[in-house]
């Protein structure tokens, strides 16, 4: 059966602890760790790291630096800031155990960010439905400074086994 569940939704298999009952993950974040360790635009092209999860809602992170994230004008390219955005947006719908795909993403950068520095990106889910997911997010500086906004409209393509849609 587990096989086929990985089969089915892509997911690896997990030896993470369950509640006996329910069969859900006692450690949701783990799993979704677990998960995200295997993707490799994040972990080995952007080293994007994903710094907390909860229901609802992540923060992922980026170390910003020049001679891999520059553009021709000597600043962070607005690609690198959205790709940022977008990494979170899986993370976010697996918090409450979809799987997600977008269908519509918008940003608004407000300012750029200092090279060097570090860049994350926080979002929460607006809307959750049957079949859509509306995930809104703010992306801050080393100083707390608002670098970006962005929202996004997800369609929910599976439902990721053993984590609860609350927890």
């Amino acid at each position: 059966m587990k096989e086929q569940e990985q089969k089915h939704n892509g997911f690896p298999p997990s030896n993470l602890p369950r509640d006996p009952e329910t069969g859900y993950f006692l450690d949701v974040p783990a799993r979704i760790r677990e998960i995200y360790k295997h993707n490799c635009f994040m972990s080995d092209f952007f080293h994007i790291s994903i710094d907390e999860i909860y229901c609802g809602g992540a923060q992922v992170s980026l170390h910003i630096e020049h001679d891999k994230h520059a553009n021709h004008r000597n600043v962070t390219h607005g690609g690198v800031l959205t790709a940022l955005a977008d990494s979170v947006l899986g993370v976010t719908g697996a918090s409450v155990g979809e799987a997600v795909v977008t269908v519509n993403f918008s940003m608004d950068f407000i300012s750029n960010v200092s090279m060097d520095g570090t860049v994350r990106m926080i979002s929460n889910i607006k809307h959750h439905g049957r079949t859509t997911m509306v995930i809104v997010g703010e992306m801050y500086d080393n100083k707390n400074r608002l670098l970006a906004t962005m929202m996004a409209s997800m369609v929910n393509v599976d439902k990721i086994e053993g984590i609860p849609s609350k927890w």
